[in-house]
């Protein structure tokens, strides 16, 4: 027998953190959050709202009590917390649908990761017969929740976007793949000066937060392929999320797209994750394994940045960190 030190009760808890999570989009699925909301209730009445077997209804908030999303205040009684306020869907920044997206409908794609590692290919195929964007483009109900997710967390990083980034010597900013527009939507509102692009896939690009935002007159949605050209004109092109999708062969497609568009000279920002070197956990880490999974992307380390960049016609400048998130910009210049 070996005697190699271990950490068996560590192993133990890590293996079976699949089961919390999977309790915790149940819970989100049922609407728990919301119904606690106005405080707190028991599970009789939470399994009447939520048509669900009570006993078994207290066996999953109890679990979940004890990893801090909800607090047993009495006996079979449930108030919420902090953690389960970021669910609620009448909050800003809610995690519901990156939970209800990434735990629910994503969650057949995380069990054939083993195929990913054995080929380098994307699972999702393997999991749904057909790649991750076909299949969002025919599933509205799905379509809609990534579309949610990914502008609510554009909403929550554009603040440390402009606040990191100086867009004020610019006139017009073209963001590539821009999903509905958070991002132009944050960076108009900040800049009076600024005209914005939002391009994306056709059944993807609605103009609609634009509109909410009352910024319809400064801006313009237009629907394309980013492989095949982008939008020309712009001062400041913005890829925010999009190369680490794409193999290191199709994301020189995309930059080579983009910089098509562009005079010698022009702006690129890319904002990504950047993986740094060592042992440290990082999102960055375990975003790289989504996208592996999903579509047969990456994160990226600076190094990895640098020769995408320099393959495609640009030149990057500087590395700019956000304050709040694990997402930098990549300053890059057209030559």
């Amino acid at each position: 027998m070996s005697d190699l030190p271990i950490d068996r009760t560590g192993m133990f808890d890590m293996a079976l953190e699949l089961l919390t999570s999977r309790a915790l989009h149940v819970a989100v699925e049922l609407g728990i959050p919301d119904h606690l909301g106005n405080g707190p209730a028991d599970t009789a009445k939470l399994a009447e709202i939520t048509g669900t077997h009570e006993p078994s209804l207290y066996r999953l908030l109890r679990l979940l009590a004890s990893v801090g999303l909800f607090t047993e205040t009495a006996p079979r009684t449930f108030a919420t917390t902090p953690k389960a306020n970021a669910l609620r869907s009448d909050v800003d920044g809610s995690l519901r649908p990156f939970v209800l997206h990434t735990l629910g409908v994503l969650y057949p794609a995380w069990g054939e990761m083993a195929h990913s590692i054995r080929t380098g290919e994307e699972a999702f195929t393997k999991a749904f017969g057909e790649p991750v964007w076909q299949y969002h483009g025919t599933r509205p109900a799905a379509n809609d929740l990534i579309n949610q997710v990914m502008s609510r967390e554009s909403e929550n990083m554009t603040g440390d976007l402009v606040a990191a980034y100086d867009f004020s010597p610019f006139g017009t900013v073209v963001d590539v793949g821009g999903g509905e527009g958070a991002l132009v939507a944050g960076v108009l509102a900040a800049n009076p000066g600024l005209r914005g692009v939002v391009f994306d896939q056709p059944h993807v690009v609605t103009g609609d937060v634009l509109r909410a935002a009352g910024l319809a007159d400064r801006a313009e949605v237009v629907g394309g392929d980013f492989f095949e050209s982008v939008p020309r004109g712009g001062d400041v092109y913005v890829l925010k999320w999009v190369l680490h999708d794409w193999s290191d062969e199709k994301s020189v497609e995309i930059l080579k797209s983009v910089r098509a568009a562009m005079p010698a000279g022009g702006t690129l920002l890319v904002v990504e994750s950047v993986i740094e070197p060592g042992d440290d956990p990082a999102p960055s880490k375990i975003l790289d394994m989504v996208m592996l999974v999903l579509n047969g992307g990456q994160e990226r380390t600076r190094e990895q940045f640098d020769a995408l960049l320099d393959a495609s016609g640009f030149r990057v400048r500087r590395v700019l960190p956000m304050a709040s998130s694990s997402t930098s910009i990549i300053d890059a210049v057209a030559v």
